[in-house]
């Protein structure tokens, strides 16, 4: 069970976790800001190359370059556990950490997958959205708390890794979808819709917008574009250089 020490929100068996190859930077600042009111277990950034500017309160572990989305799934869907010492994982990305510090509830430790709810697809589309039985996956997304044992599930038993029904690798569909049948049967438990509408919010599906703020979030779109969006300070300089040079450069094209 969760406690409060000096006003912080204490999880000592939840790891904050980010993985990434891209925009760490981003990534460095959006673990910062989960941890404002939280005391977390361990946190952590796993990324090709130790960042000159990472914080002592985040702990670098390495993993080889991830050279595209199909390679993040990939990790994440058989080597996050690796990393992962704690109960749980915290897994947040630079467009989806907690903001709402003060909205955890401890019957999120009641699931071995919680996540913002998927929208319903509309009739008649090819989507990725439904178990091996036709059943509908309400409950996913990539910004999630996930227990240990469902982190270790995939290396463990051999999920084959596979492209689902819209031809992509998705980790999150992956698990949660087309084999979610198979963490069930080893006991495992998925957070219901309505639960994780007070967990995550990514999309504005009906669950949501009964819930006036969540305890994380993923992607700017609807209400979440109130939550900070943090940049590099250096792409800023070089976003204004390039407005800058442009310009010049075709006007004397011209001559």
């Amino acid at each position: 069970m969760a406690e409060s020490k000096n006003q912080k929100l204490q999880l000592p068996n939840v790891t904050l976790a980010a993985m990434t190859s891209v925009k760490i930077y981003e990534t460095i600042k959006a673990l910062e800001y989960s941890m404002q009111g939280i005391e977390f277990g361990e946190v952590v950034l796993i990324t090709h190359r130790r960042p000159i500017t990472l914080p002592k309160t985040i702990t670098y572990k390495h993993t080889s370059r991830l050279t595209d989305i199909d390679c993040f799934n990939y990790k994440i869907a058989y080597e996050l556990g690796d990393y992962i010492n704690t109960d749980y994982v915290l897994l947040v990305h630079y467009d989806g950490f907690v903001v709402h510090p003060e909205k955890w509830q401890d019957q999120f430790f009641d699931y071995d997958y919680i996540g913002s709810p998927w929208p319903i697809p509309e009739e008649g589309t090819k989507h990725s959205y439904y178990d091996i039985h036709g059943n509908l996956c309400r409950v996913g997304n990539s910004v999630s708390l996930r227990s240990k044992r469902f982190l270790d599930f995939p290396k463990k038993v051999g999920l084959k890794w596979e492209r689902d029904k819209e031809g992509l690798y998705n980790e999150d569909t992956f698990l949660c979808c087309m084999n979610k049948h198979r963490f069930e049967e080893a006991g495992m438990k998925f957070a219901p819709v309505e639960v994780a509408a007070q967990f995550g919010h990514e999309h504005p599906v009906p669950e949501v917008m009964e819930v006036d703020a969540p305890f994380v979030f993923h992607k700017w779109r609807g209400r979440n574009s109130q939550y900070p969006q943090f940049q590099n300070p250096w792409t800023r300089r070089w976003l204004k250089f390039k407005s800058v040079v442009r310009p010049f450069l075709f006007w004397r094209n011209l001559k």
